[in-house]
Parts: C-alpha cells; structure tokens; sequence
C-alpha cells in the first residue's frame, strides 16, 4: 500500500471503531480497512459486547489496537477514548467508521489528499451509498440536496464533479476524517451525549470554531443501516424529546436554555389546563417530569467546555 502521490505529503491516518455486539458487520468493516491503499492504524473500542466479536477480532484482525471497556459508554465516549489514542501516537488525521459501515479500497486516500487541498474543513466525509451498494444511504441523500449542499446533485448529473470538498451543513459522524488541527481547536464527542445527536453538536461545535463540514464525491463508504427506523431512539417519543432539548441547550451557536424551556411547557401546560385537552397536559407533565431528571448543571458545564480552543472532552 501506498500513501502518496506526487505532491503529496504522507499523513499519519488512525481509524477508530467504536463498538458494541458488531459480529454481523466486523468482516466487512475491517476487513475493508485492511484492503486501504492509504496504510492506516485501526483501534477498536468496544463497549463491553457479549456477542464475542472481541475475541474473533483478536484472532482474525490481530493488527487492530482493541480497547475493551468494562461497560457501555455510548458511541461518543468510546470514540473520545480512540481519538485520545491516536492523538496521543502522532495522527495526522482521525478516520471514524461506524461498525456496520465498510470503505473503499481508496476512500480513505482521496479524503487526506482533498483535505490537504482545503485544509479550512474539520470534517471530511465520503459519499454514503446504502449496505448493498445499489444506492446512496436514504439519510445521507438529504444531507446533500441543494438546500444543504450546493452543487453536488447536479455535478452528478451532469457527469461534471469538481477535484474539490463539496461543502455541506451536516453529515453523520458513520465516516468521518477530522484533522489533527481541528481535534485540537474542537476536542472529541460532548460526553452529555449517550446515543445519537453527538454528531449534530460536534458540527454545532465545528461552525462555532470556523471550520466547515464537507463531502468528498470521489471517496465512497457503505453503510448497513436500513432497519434503523426501527431503533427505539428514532421512535420513542420521550427519548427524542430529552435528546433534542439537551442538543439545543448545548449548542454553542445559540443561547437556548433549560429555563426556557420549563418556562415554554409551564405555559403550554397552563393553555392545556384552561381548554382541557387532556393529551396535552399529560404530554406536557412528562416533559416537565424529564426536565427535572437530567443532570442540567453537568450539561450546561459541558456547553462551556464547547467555547473553548482546546481539545475539549479528550482529557490530553
């Protein structure tokens, strides 16, 4: 395998893996890695699964760095554990891959020599297809839709894309490059995220520090993740209400606050009261009740941490 082309600076490159019970997907994804043409370090944190995959990477995949945790620390957290390793064993970059998402053999190389190019992006993206290959990922579509991302659709199209970083307002953290500069302008994953949403507020978190967030078309990933809909954190309503309050609480971008909300489901409640609508104010009760729950002097702790040009969360 080789790194460079003419021209080109040879880049230190750790993929980190976070996981928990990825047996169905591990061959893919690293197995995918070791076919790079862009040599890269993996480190795989494991989330305290049961369904022996760290035993099968320990004897198939016996190049990977394997951290093991002693329970399950959410997706942000097991990748701040990653990132903090390769930082501290000189990476250039950090690559995120989901477990149930692979690459091509030369995604990883077009992403670095992009970034290099336009290194006032944080993050880097390929283009998502779904598991099978026969589309792009239904999400990931959205991501980059004219509204979002100027260009891209129609330079498809038109057979006509540029040897550039297509810039959009937002990407799913499934395969991310993030630079050495922005890790430590930025930091790692916002700890007040278990589950889903820390990757909204890293790119809160990246705009707020001037970087930009971009998609390279010529760098492909796979991602296994049709049956997501069916995950209780898509559905649950109470679960979407507690993750979406605590994103915009901790958005450095905006001065939302949890004193605003109680005081919106305060009135909400009382309007509810007055009409009688029942539904409202049992909707209303257990959102208030959810409010008191979380632990809001650690999140608001947390937000503040996002102001600051460091290497947030990362404890370097």
């Amino acid at each position: 395998m080789g790194n460079s082309i003419p021209g080109s600076i040879v880049m230190k490159v750790y993929v980190i893996v976070a996981t928990y019970n990825p047996k169905k997907w591990i061959d893919n994804c690293l197995g995918s890695l070791k076919q790079s043409s862009y040599s890269v370090r993996t480190i795989v944190v494991d989330n305290n699964s049961t369904d022996g995959s760290g035993d099968y990477i320990k004897q198939k995949f016996s190049e990977v760095i394997l951290i093991k945790n002693e329970t399950n620390l959410g997706f942000g957290k097991a990748n701040n554990i990653g990132i903090k390793k390769a930082y501290e064993s000189g990476a250039d970059y950090v690559f995120l891959l989901n477990q149930d998402a692979w690459i091509d053999p030369d995604a990883i190389k077009y992403l670095v020599h992009a970034h290099q190019k336009e290194p006032d992006f944080g993050i880097v993206s390929p283009m998502h297809l779904n598991g099978k290959g026969t589309a792009l990922d239904y999400k990931f579509s959205n991501y980059i839709n004219p509204k979002n991302c100027k260009n891209l659709y129609s330079d498809i199209f038109l057979n006509a894309i540029q040897k550039k970083i297509y810039k959009t307002e937002f990407v799913n953290a499934a395969a991310w490059l993030i630079s050495r500069k922005c890790l430590e302008i930025v930091g790692g994953f916002n700890p007040s995220f278990f589950h889903y949403c820390e990757d909204d507020n890293y790119i809160h978190r990246i705009k707020f520090h001037q970087f930009k967030v971009g998609i390279s078309p010529n760098s492909i990933v796979y991602h296994d993740r049709e049956n997501n809909s069916e995950n209780s954190y898509f559905v649950d309503q109470k679960k979407l209400y507690i993750r979406n309050i605590i994103l915009k609480v901790s958005n450095p971008n905006n001065q939302y606050s949890f004193e605003k909300e109680y005081r919106k489901c305060y009135m909400f409640l009382c309007k509810s009261l007055m009409l009688f609508r029942f539904k409202a104010i049992k909707e209303n009760l257990w959102k208030l009740k959810a409010l008191n729950q979380l632990n809001k002097k650690l999140i608001v702790k947390n937000k503040s941490e996002s102001y600051k040009v460091q290497p947030s969360f990362l404890n370097l």
